[in-house]
């Protein structure tokens, strides 16, 4: 069983090693996952749960978001 696990791992890094272009798309891909995870959560979807203390608190205001909106549609 290791065997096959290893030759499939050989297999995939050796193939990593000898591309060029690919190498440059993965970087564009994990800058463009980078973008959406990290730089976007932080402008556009603000936290706000930060503002209460205790965990009553914020089960309060999920509670009360949820009704609200569900009373709205």
């Amino acid at each position: 069983m290791m065997g096959y696990i290893y030759k499939i791992y050989d297999f995939y890094a050796e193939g990593f090693r000898n591309m060029k272009l690919g190498k440059l798309l993965w970087c564009i891909i994990l800058l463009k996952l980078f973008i959406i995870f990290f730089v976007l959560k932080l402008f556009f979807f603000p936290d706000y749960l930060n503002q209460y203390g205790e965990e009553e608190e914020k089960q309060e205001y999920v509670s009360s978001e949820l009704i609200q909106r569900a009373n709205s549609n």
